[in-house]
């Protein structure tokens, strides 16, 4: 069974941070040579039967989408993280289950981050949403550019606005979902809901029931029945970081927490690297706007947090976008993957440089 990458998202309410505000962060660990852009979406309005394209298969668009900001593996339609237009921020995890994840090319996890965000008004639409697509049409397809590695995982996700978040943990169309209004909650790359279960799948519990996971009269617990028997759990990465942060949690933590590689939060390993992370700052006050920061290269600990607020009449920002190949990329094609291209946008071909030079310990006269 394909093991998933480390999972480092979480998102922090008073008294964890500091009053007033909700903090969300989150890294992307990928292959390493996998290319993340920044990419900004309007708010849109859309014709009755109208589809859209997603990474493997086209589904209904909805009539009207929100304006979204994403941080994404330049193959995909989805992305890792991003927020919307009315301070809901999205991040995902893959995660193993007892059953492996689907091989079928349907909905990738990464589809449904962009699906909530741009059909979510606040943090609970936004996890309707992922459900009820979730349910019509499945999740799986290949969570990798390689066709010679094939990994297909189970999704969680982390959903948050300026009153509340949800930790949402699926296992194929099946759910469980634990809600937060304070304190410190983390993604793991293993189920984590236990116990303290807020929304779930109608049929959870008699498919638990039907696969002799679980017997009716016992306690419910949601990562004990549907994790493998007898695997350990890991502890979430950046809990132990923030266990000492009561109420001084502040943009600079987060970016230091994001930063940290002790921990295991910063991944750079002979085959993962932390490729693109984000954090934001969601005041609880509507007087004040959301600001997300955003790296679009990897390694935040050689990355700078650049910002983003919505406001009217943003402006794309080519640099972080990668090409694009139309109907020839190699992820559109079939067989999917037969090659690779060039998906380097000009701001990581710049990141790649200046790390040239700085590693090299020469004097250059080029400037970035």
């Amino acid at each position: 069974m394909a093991v998933p990458p480390p999972s480092s998202s979480f998102v922090a309410f008073p008294p964890a941070a500091e009053a007033g505000r909700v903090f969300f962060g989150k890294n992307s660990t990928r292959p390493r040579d996998e290319v993340q852009e920044v990419v900004y979406f309007p708010c849109a309005e859309y014709e009755p039967g109208a589809q859209v394209e997603c990474t493997y298969i086209t589904i209904n668009q909805a009539q009207r989408t929100h304006a979204v900001v994403l941080s994404r593996p330049a193959w995909l339609w989805g992305a890792e993280m991003g927020a919307n237009e009315h301070g809901v921020c999205i991040a995902n995890a893959a995660v193993v289950a007892r059953e492996p994840g689907a091989r079928t090319e349907a909905l990738l996890g990464m589809d449904l981050v962009r699906l909530g965000l741009e059909r979510g008004s606040t943090a609970k639409v936004a996890l309707d949403t992922i459900v009820s697509l979730l349910e019509e049409h499945g999740q799986g397809g290949n969570y990798s550019e390689d066709r010679n590695a094939y990994q297909a995982f189970h999704s969680a996700f982390l959903i948050a606005d300026r009153v509340e978040g949800w930790v949402l943990e699926t296992v194929g169309k099946y759910w469980a979902a634990e809600r937060i209004t304070e304190g410190f909650k983390g993604l793991c790359e293993h189920l984590s809901i236990t116990t303290n279960i807020d929304a779930e799948h109608p049929e959870l519990r008699s498919y638990a029931q039907e696969q002799g996971w679980w017997s009716e009269g016992q306690e419910f617990n949601f990562s004990e029945v549907f994790s493998l028997p007898n695997k350990e759990s890991s502890p979430c990465a950046g809990k132990e970081f923030f266990g000492n942060q009561e109420g001084d949690l502040m943009v600079q933590t987060v970016i230091d927490a994001l930063r940290d590689k002790e921990t295991g939060v910063c991944v750079d390993s002979e085959t993962l690297l932390t490729t693109a992370s984000m954090v934001s700052v969601l005041p609880q006050s509507t007087a004040s706007p959301c600001v997300h920061f955003f790296t679009a290269t990897p390694d935040p600990a050689r990355s700078i947090f650049k910002p983003f607020i919505f406001v009217d009449d943003v402006k794309l920002v080519p640099q972080a976008q990668s090409p694009c190949f139309g109907e020839v990329d190699p992820v559109k094609l079939q067989p999917r993957f037969e090659s690779k291209v060039d998906r380097r946008h000009e701001l990581y071909k710049a990141h790649e440089w200046a790390l040239t030079v700085i590693d090299s310990e020469e004097p250059q006269s080029n400037s970035l």
